[in-house]
């Protein structure tokens, strides 16, 4: 009696296509023989043999009709990762080609470890890691590991195919896992390996992924639409039934070969639309679909006259991704009409080619060739495409930077926008006139001063929508703003874009980006009242060796002033200081915002002569009668006082809410300025408590406004950015935190 891998490898050899030769098979038998040899004592968390899950993947890459050499692959790709077989001998037995591919999807055993040192200099061994060091570890190289598989489909994109295939197995048998680690997995393929899927246009995986993923992110509403969906199914089979052999009968009649299929309806693709539209099931349930598979594009057309001649088109439900494919390639009409029934129908209409186009994307380049190894142009074309797209990776060294750059310039929904010439611009959602300029050319990027939109000018941070006519306005010479890297700022959107404004700083002279790197540090620090920070401190916790290295990556781009906030933002900073130094070690008590050591139920007011804010350094000042009142370190009623044991150590509790912070914005006064501040706080979600406003009439080019606003923020993170945004407003000279009431 055969076992259950014997069978399933004969399930394999008996579904490989048919144009593979005897040499191929062979050579998907040796690698069937290793990988159940190295894997013969693995189990799966399910219980059965791990060769099974290599099988089921290379089962997959098959029926996608992939070459041999990635049928193999599939069968050891998980080989050098878990077994004690090395790629060179991989190498050895099957060749480079087989390796690389194998390696591609390869995780990367560990990250190099962080050494510790005694008083001496020398190095010891690292103490065991904690939980959250290991998990921490864990994260990182998942991480790499994207990145790697990433870079590999620079090389050969079939990489990639095997780690679809691979996740796509695990999706399907992740029920034998922890709901922890359900729940991660699939979130990590919604937002990657799905997209990718659809930016390869491999929209069968693409569909099992989502539905598949959404059964472990949202359990309840995956269940509700299943179950909605299940109830209905015999009277909706009925419903298409009826509609496939009417559409038949109409086309047939006007001289037209089609085939007429049921478009099947996917969890996730409803589950979207419920989120998108709010609106329930009941509310969707009524959206039909067919496929109709036709032999060229003329009888496409043909087609698509007869339906809308039949029945009534909807408005603006007519889509023609033949004249204009969609970014991934993918062809097809898209049309709706008021069936009989009085209810919407959606139409497909598709040549046989555009189908499987369709189901498989760039795999389908392999599929039917003969000994599936001849590539055509298309598949050059759409392989030129998918480099173009990540022609930036080659300045992203850190991994998660990497992979949030893939999900910005690479997976997000698309924008499509005109040239001047009428020429096709394909961004991602959220581009900016700014990414457009450097998608068209480096140089044209480097000197944009402008855009007009439809013949109006427009700001550098309009965000496009499909459709528009874009004409970016340069200057003869010049260079990119460092403005432009001020993610606050929202100018540049895509990593393509500031991976060459970061490349054009980079060029720029040794002392003059160390000089803007410190001007813009030290601006910033005084904006937010911030000068006393230690800034040998601040390198280190950003791990680099001296401030200077720090202010030559932030004056390149190398590194953003959101990271440099940020870490002051959330790092509590509770500096010893001698001030508090003698205060006992005792109980310590917490009210909303600031635990005070020592003292239970103490009523505590922050200070108005410095306005103490999260992510300051606080001391706690003991009044008579009124509890204790928040100062910051520097407040120098503190530095002046002489009772110090008054004085109570304080940190900042762990339920921040917002604080009220003053600040001061200077102007040339113009009609609306005031309203354009408010409009802006408002924007962000930010409280006024009061606002006072002077004009002063005295100067002699122009009146100057000076508005003093207390607002309510979170923390230094959030007026870091509302600062930004105000001095970005027309005439706004300067806006920063006012360190005294």
């Amino acid at each position: 009696m055969k076992t259950v891998q014997a069978i399933a490898i004969d399930q394999l050899l008996a579904n490989l296509p048919e144009y593979y030769s005897t040499f191929d098979r062979d050579l998907v038998i040796r690698a069937y023989e290793v990988a159940s040899e190295a894997h013969s004592e693995q189990k799966r968390q399910s219980g059965e043999p791990y060769i099974n899950h290599c099988v089921a993947v290379a089962s997959i890459l098959s029926d996608m009709k992939m070459p041999a050499e990635v049928v193999a692959a599939g069968l050891l790709h998980d080989t050098v990762e878990d077994t004690h077989i090395t790629l060179k001998e991989l190498r050895e037995q099957f060749g480079e080609i087989i390796a690389n591919l194998v390696d591609g999807v390869t995780k990367l055993d560990s990250l190099p470890r962080v050494s510790r040192s005694d008083h001496f200099g020398n190095e010891i061994e690292p103490l065991p890691p904690t939980q959250e060091q290991v998990s921490k570890r864990k994260k990182q190289i998942a991480i790499e590991a994207i990145r790697k598989t990433f870079l590999a489909m620079n090389d050969d994109v079939r990489v990639v195919l095997i780690k679809l295939a691979d996740r796509l197995h695990n999706m399907r048998t992740l029920g034998f896992t922890k709901p922890e680690k359900q729940k991660r997995i699939a979130q990590e393929t919604l937002d990657i390996y799905a997209p990718l899927a659809n930016r390869l246009g491999i929209w069968g995986i693409k569909w099992e992924l989502e539905d598949l993923s959404l059964r472990y992110v949202d359990p309840e509403k995956y269940r509700e639409i299943a179950e909605q969906i299940s109830d209905r199914r015999s009277v909706r089979e009925e419903q298409i039934a009826e509609i496939v052999e009417h559409l038949a009968r109409v086309l047939t009649q006007s001289g037209i070969k089609v085939e007429i299929k049921g478009r099947p309806k996917h969890i996730y693709s409803i589950y979207k639309k419920m989120m998108k539209k709010g609106k329930t099931f009941e509310m969707v349930r009524d959206i039909r679909g067919v496929r109709l598979l036709v032999p060229d594009i003329p009888a496409c057309y043909a087609s698509l006259g007869i339906i809308h001649n039949h029945w009534r088109p909807l408005p603006g439900e007519f889509d023609d991704y033949i004249a204009a494919p969609k970014d991934n390639f993918y062809q097809s009409l898209h049309t709706a009409v008021i069936y009989d029934d009085g209810k919407p129908l959606e139409v497909q209409i598709r040549t046989l080619e555009m189908h499987q186009n369709a189901e498989f994307g760039i795999a389908a380049h392999w599929r039917y060739k003969e000994g599936g190894t001849k590539r055509d142009a298309k598949y050059e074309q759409h392989i030129l495409w998918l480099r173009s797209m990540m022609e930036w990776n080659q300045d992203v060294n850190d991994a998660q930077e990497f992979v949030d750059s893939m999900k910005s310039d690479v997976f997000e929904d698309r924008v499509y926008v005109f040239t001047p010439k009428g020429d096709i611009i394909d961004l991602p959602a959220g581009s900016t006139p700014i990414d457009f300029a450097y998608h068209v050319h480096t140089d044209i990027g480097h000197r944009c001063r402008g855009a007009k939109i439809d013949g109006k000018l427009v700001p550098l941070d309009h965000v496009f929508k499909t459709g528009q006519r874009v004409e970016i306005l340069t200057s003869k010479q010049g260079g990119p703003s460092r403005d432009w890297l001020n993610n606050s700022l929202g100018l540049v959107k895509t990593q393509r874009a500031r991976s060459k404004i970061k490349a054009w700083f980079k060029k720029e002279d040794h002392e003059k980006n160390l000089s803007q790197g410190r001007n813009m540090l030290e601006r910033e620090l005084h904006r937010l009242g911030l000068s006393d920070i230690n800034l040998e401190t601040l390198a280190r916790q950003i791990d680099y060796k001296s401030p200077d290295e720090m202010f030559e990556d932030l004056g390149c781009g190398d590194l953003s002033m959101n990271r440099i906030i940020n870490l002051l933002s959330e790092q509590e900073m509770s500096a010893e200081n001698e001030l508090v130094a003698s205060t006992p070690k005792s109980s310590s008590t917490t009210t909303d915002a600031i635990a005070v050591v020592g003292l239970r139920g103490l009523l505590t007011t922050t200070a108005k002569c410095c306005n103490p804010m999260p992510g300051d350094p606080i001391v706690g000042y003991i009044t008579r009668g009124r509890g204790a009142t928040i100062h910051r370190m520097d407040c120098p009623n503190i530095l002046r006082s002489t009772e110090r044991e008054r004085l109570v150590k304080v940190s900042w509790g762990s339920q921040i809410r917002t604080y009220p912070v003053p600040i001061r914005v200077t102007a040339y006064d113009r009609q609306g300025l005031v309203g354009d501040v408010s409009n802006l706080l408002a924007s962000e979600g930010v409280n006024i408590v009061d606002v006072n406003v002077r004009v002063d009439h005295d100067n002699m080019q122009a009146d100057t406004a000076n508005i003093r606003l207390i607002v309510e923020v979170r923390d230094i993170a959030q007026l870091s950015r509302l600062l930004t945004r105000i001095e970005n407003l027309a005439n706004v000279v300067d806006a920063q935190r006012i360190r005294g009431g």
